[in-house]
């Protein structure tokens, strides 16, 4: 595979340039430039970045993610040939900054746009929220836009838009497997699970019923599955052929490992409802549960195996000053400080003008 290389910003500037200058993107023998979006999202301290630098041959140590970053990857075609461009953005903190998600999903971004939720393996009990918190806040923009773009190009009346947005629609094919019972995912979706490397020292009953929920929700979705460790050369490089493929277009192979006792790899229409089979319910009666659809019984069945953390356990700090992640002893002793003093100064204030109340 083509070594992704990673210029500097101001190249990256330079080329984006030059390709509106052109009129599309056409350079050096009138190739064009491809340019996809990738946005990251998933549990907090997941490994999102770890994946994400090794998916780009970055050989650097990561750094927590504050709030909402941006990167790229360049990769050329071959020699002296144009270098298609991934944007790609990682949302940090879990699902408590889930709101910024308007910022890389947007009208331009959804017409190559992927979206890559990684989810931490070894901590099964906060899985079924994150994906439905992250999932919807992805999803609701991507509808969001898409509806604020189609209602532009009728107002434009331009073909060239009509053509640019259209093709992000996400049409599967007709053979697609339970194309009539799933409900896909507006853009293409790839599900990660990562650090296998402590799920596979779980119990094996526990293992089974994280393997065919997550099998169950990405079928439901139409998205691929991959389980992953940084700690695996093998697994990180099947993570890396379908990260390359969403971001520059290529094979990403096929390889399909549909068995729970080992690493999960499912590209997208290579599952079935058939061969995950029912909720391992082996303990209740599934018509108890008073499901209202079939996504809400996998959930009702899995919340019994991994009851979800209470609100006190999972209650996530909106400011990142006060994340214990990002913490600097001498900084926080500092703050601290200066929050006190600001404290006494509004109690001070406070009764000042209780003192001219009171005068007047």
């Amino acid at each position: 595979m083509p070594k992704i290389s990673s210029d500097t910003l101001w190249e990256l500037a330079a080329a984006e340039v030059q390709n509106r200058d052109t009129g599309g993107g056409e350079e050096d023998g009138g190739e064009t430039v491809s340019e996809r979006s990738l946005f990251l999202m998933g549990s907090k301290a997941g490994g999102k970045t770890s994946i994400l630098l090794r998916c780009l041959d970055r050989d650097e140590p990561p750094k927590p993610t504050l709030a909402l970053e941006y990167t790229f990857g360049r990769r050329a075609r071959g020699h002296n040939t144009p270098k298609d461009i991934a944007h790609i953005w990682e949302l940090g903190g879990g699902t408590s900054l889930s709101d910024l998600v308007q910022i890389p999903i947007t009208p331009v971004s959804i017409r190559a746009l992927s979206v890559i939720l990684i989810l931490d393996l070894s901590k099964p009990n906060s899985l079924w929220g994150t994906i439905e918190k992250l999932l919807q806040a992805a999803q609701t923009q991507v509808e969001k836009v898409t509806s604020q773009a189609q209602r532009a190009e009728k107002a434009q009346a331009g073909a060239k838009h009509q053509t640019s947005v259209r093709s992000a629609a996400r049409v599967l094919p007709k053979d697609y497997p339970d194309r009539e019972l799933i409900s896909p995912f507006p853009v293409s979706l790839l599900i990660i699970g990562s650090k296998y490397d402590i799920f596979q020292e779980m119990d094996s009953d526990k293992k089974k019923v994280v393997s065919k929920t997550l099998r169950f929700v990405a079928h439901y979705y139409a998205a691929s599955l991959i389980f992953t460790s940084i700690k695996s050369e093998s697994l990180i490089s099947k993570t890396k052929s379908f990260f390359s493929h969403l971001a520059f277009g290529l094979d990403k192979g096929k390889t399909v490992s549909l068995d729970s006792t080992k690493p999960l790899t499912i590209p997208a229409g290579s599952d079935s409802f058939s061969q995950i089979g029912s909720p391992p319910a082996t303990d209740v009666d599934i018509t108890s549960l008073h499901a209202k659809n079939p996504k809400d019984l996998w959930k009702k069945v899995y919340e019994r195996v991994f009851p979800p953390e209470s609100t006190s356990e999972q209650r996530e700090l909106k400011d990142p000053a006060k994340d214990p992640q990002y913490s600097e002893p001498q900084i926080d002793a500092m703050r601290t400080q200066k929050d006190q003093e600001l404290e006494q100064y509004k109690r001070n204030a406070a009764k000042s003008w209780k003192g001219l109340e009171l005068e007047t």
